[in-house]
């Protein structure tokens, strides 16, 4: 008996162990990529560190799970919190590797592994949209490309039997998914274009050259600027820039033209204004182009079925969710949500039930 029999050999519940520990270990890995990832930070270097008094972690107190436990969840050098999303992230992701296990380790282990990295992905994605409104590159870009390389080496992905098929499911399915998410952001762009936002009587915003300075949040122009026509627009009481001052005007910025009063500036040469004014209104999008990104990530794993069922069942949690949050006043009918977690828990519940959820409504 050679060395891959053998490993055949042990019982299926041993792998499920392996599973469960495998995941566990790649949720700490996810811990480092969420809090580096939005912040622009090396995933890499320097080596795990607390965020507290940045002391290195040495192995012992960086076990998954048990040594956030043993610890009770505080940093054994200063004694800062460490955060419970941590544990909860990586008891997930051990979880969701020992449900891939279980559900299609027996059918194919290799299948198993492709679907548990894809949902680690996921689970990356969801909490850093949670916290900072985006969904990285290197999860959605580098994920549609992970996707078709997988299909491709493991065509059963889509139901097919060879590379060829398995590689075209993946085009088929990040296409679809990529293009449906786009015409639903053009469309939502059209009917819901602008956001107006009330400020306190004598507000303080400050325009710089990445962004918008709100008294609650900070707004990159990036996000504003989607369109050629795009423009803010707010009436001030004060407007205040390097070389001169404006009393009550109104003040209109576009990416290539700012209108204070009745002179034009080119917003490149003001790096810095400062209004003081109660209202503003802003261009905006239902989605981001991430949540795009993210579609076509999922298509390429998951096929054009699955992007289908993404698709109406993340649109039904999401509005069931938005609906509670509201009527338990947690939030406004006009507030930010992110769309990204939505996305992965429909994607999840196709992994698991899709198939059996299909038949259901179809009456088979």
């Amino acid at each position: 008996m050679n060395y891959s029999e053998r490993l055949a050999a042990l019982p299926f519940h041993f792998w499920s162990v392996v599973f469960f520990a495998l995941g566990a270990t790649v949720g700490s890995f996810l811990n480092v990529c969420i809090h580096r990832l939005p912040r622009g930070e090396s995933i890499v270097s320097p080596p795990s560190h607390c965020p507290h008094c940045g002391g290195r972690i040495p192995w012992r107190h960086n076990l998954p799970i048990l040594s956030w436990l043993w610890l009770r969840g505080r940093c054994a050098m200063c004694g800062g919190p460490i955060a419970v999303r941590y544990v909860l992230v990586e008891f997930l992701t051990g979880a969701l590797f020992l449900g891939c296990w279980i559900v299609f380790g027996r059918e194919s282990p290799a299948l198993a592994l492709v679907y548990a990295a894809f949902l680690a992905a996921l689970v990356a994605a969801t909490f850093i949209d949670v916290e900072h409104y985006i969904i990285p590159d290197e999860i959605t870009l580098g994920g549609t490309v992970a996707g078709f390389f997988c299909s491709f080496f493991v065509p059963a992905l889509h139901g097919s039997n060879g590379p060829v098929g398995g590689a075209q499911g993946a085009l088929i399915g990040a296409a679809l998914g990529g293009g449906v998410m786009y015409a639903i952001l053009r469309l939502g762009k059209w009917l819901f274009g602008r956001e107006r936002l009330r400020l306190e009587p004598g507000s303080v915003v400050f325009f710089g050259e990445e962004g918008i300075e709100l008294p609650d949040r900070f707004v990159p122009y990036e996000e504003v600027f989607y369109r050629p026509g795009d423009e803010i627009r707010l009436e001030a009481e004060r407007v205040e820039l390097a070389d001169r001052c404006y009393a009550r005007c109104t003040v209109r910025l576009s990416r290539d033209r700012l209108l204070i009063g009745p002179d034009t500036l080119d917003p490149e040469q003001v790096p810095f204004m400062e209004v003081v004014t109660d209202r503003l209104q802003l261009p905006r999008e239902a989605m981001g182009l991430g949540d795009v990104k993210f579609m076509m990530a999922i298509g390429a794993f998951l096929g054009w079925r699955g992007v289908l069922f993404t698709l109406m069942t993340s649109a039904m949690i999401g509005a069931a969710f938005g609906v509670a949050a509201i009527l338990a006043r947690r939030r406004e009918w006009s507030s930010r949500i992110p769309y990204g977690p939505y996305l992965a828990l429909a994607a999840t519940v196709w992994i698991f039930a899709g198939d059996a959820i299909v038949r259901f409504w179809l009456g088979r």
